[in-house]
């Protein structure tokens, strides 16, 4: 390979890790504002969730194909403008529609402000579902496909959980306890953090060079389709069930200790910063894990490491939900008064938050074991596996239901049957049964 030709992969490396970056930062607001649309409405608690992971089911096949007709570099930019659009509507909503009437739920008035809110959402879900797209199949070219396409994925899902992590924290803070006269005005400072992150990732990847091996392969004859290699349908039904779990477990964590009630973790003061700080121990974990993953990658198959988390996430999930909500222990934590220090809380919160470590390692490890072996399959199946990642909006949203109708621990038991499909794929789906098909 030639001089010129590895620093274009080292500058198209760094840019897509950055974008993977701004996906987590983007995807992880919709679950503490949940904070603040279900203080208002029961029922809203995950529904920005449920609208930003919604976009993924009607843009993640259309995202393929983009990335096929216009190339990488193009596809980003459109997904960073768009993602700029969705994040204004959601400032929008602090500003617009309070006390208007739109509809009744449950004999309770609608407000315009939630609609402005949940359009801003499904907006930026367009937004995440692009650079998805983008992003996975890229560093897992830029990585040659194998455990080492695994480890580059695994690299930016360092920078991802980082990201992910100062979300829940920073929403958390900004918003204190919850009170009727908590609002998106509260967390107004972020969206404008987002705005600038937009702004300025818009105006660098439009001047770097990445590579379009999508564009490359536009005169290529497609025979079949990615739909005919099993393991790959099978990895597409398991990040359905991941992103459910990634997203489910630390938004349960933040509901439940913000929750000041019986079915909660009965924190009265400063419930919400400290379940978000909680939450952002979990994306910090994440983040541990995806650097432990990236040095080993290159030595352990992502096959085993799959096998390995998946069976350990039960196991502490298990724990977390037979031990009592009455033995407690300290974490790290946020209050208005005392700024950053370390709150009692249920243990069970702990072995939840572990979960993190593996978690981590998923995302990356399903997408590569789903994609070997596909060739020039591989951007289409991108666009498909990037239409599966609903799941991680309708899986938390089912989650939550659970857990305002029979308790937060029991909604996990819905994390197990998931985390057991995934252990499934790792130990026989993931093998390619389909290797008399053409790829190249």
């Amino acid at each position: 390979m030639s001089t010129e030709k590895k620093k274009s992969n080292v500058v198209a490396i760094v840019t897509m890790c950055f974008i993977f970056a701004m996906i987590s930062f983007v995807t992880n607001m919709a679950a503490p504002f949940g904070n603040i649309w279900g203080y208002k409405y029961e029922w809203a608690g995950m529904m920005g969730n449920l609208m930003n992971f919604a976009a993924y089911l009607f843009m993640g096949i259309p995202a393929g194909k983009m990335l096929m007709k216009i190339g990488y570099k193009k596809t980003t930019l459109v997904a960073l403008a768009v993602g700029f659009i969705g994040i204004v509507i959601q400032y929008l909503s602090s500003l617009l529609g309070a006390g208007v009437e739109v509809f009744s739920y449950k004999g309770q008035p609608v407000e315009l402000n939630l609609i402005i809110y949940l359009l801003g959402a499904f907006i930026c879900g367009f937004c995440v579902c692009i650079l998805n797209t983008v992003v996975n199949p890229m560093l897992n070219i830029l990585g040659g496909g194998g455990n080492r396409g695994n480890q580059l994925i695994q690299t930016g899902g360092t920078l991802n959980s980082l990201t992910g992590t100062l979300t829940p924290l920073l929403v958390g803070a900004l918003i204190g306890t919850l009170s009727p006269s908590t609002s998106m005005k509260d967390v107004t400072p972020l969206l404008f953090i987002a705005m600038g992150v937009f702004a300025v990732a818009f105006i660098i990847i439009s001047m770097v060079k990445i590579p379009e091996p999508a564009k490359e392969r536009n005169a290529t004859t497609y025979e079949h389709s990615a739909w005919k290699f099993r393991h790959f349908v099978l990895g597409a039904i398991a990040i359905f069930f991941y992103v459910g779990i990634e997203i489910g477990i630390p938004a349960q964590v933040n509901f439940f200790l913000s929750d000041a009630s019986a079915k909660g973790a009965g924190i009265a003061v400063n419930g919400a910063a400290i379940g978000g700080a909680i939450a952002a121990v979990y994306w910090l974990l994440m983040m541990v894990g995806r650097a432990a993953s990236t040095a080993i990658s290159g030595k352990v198959s992502t096959r085993t490491q799959m096998i390995a988390v998946s069976t350990v996430a039960i196991i502490l999930i298990l724990i977390a939900i037979f031990i009592p909500k009455d033995v407690r222990v300290n974490m790290p934590g946020y209050s208005a008064a005392d700024g950053f220090g370390m709150f009692q809380v249920p243990l069970s919160c702990l072995f939840l938050v572990l979960c993190g470590l593996c978690t981590s390692v998923m995302w990356g490890a399903i997408y590569n074991l789903a994609v070997e072996g596909l060739g020039k399959y591989t951007e289409q199946a991108s666009g498909i596996f990037m239409m599966l990642v609903v799941g991680g909006g309708v899986m938390p949203f089912i989650q939550n239901l659970i857990a305002k109708s029979a308790g937060y621990m029991v909604s996990y038991w819905l994390v197990i049957a998931m985390l057991a499909y995934l252990l499934y794929y790792a130990l026989i789906g993931c093998k390619n049964v389909n290797k008399d098909i053409p790829v190249e």
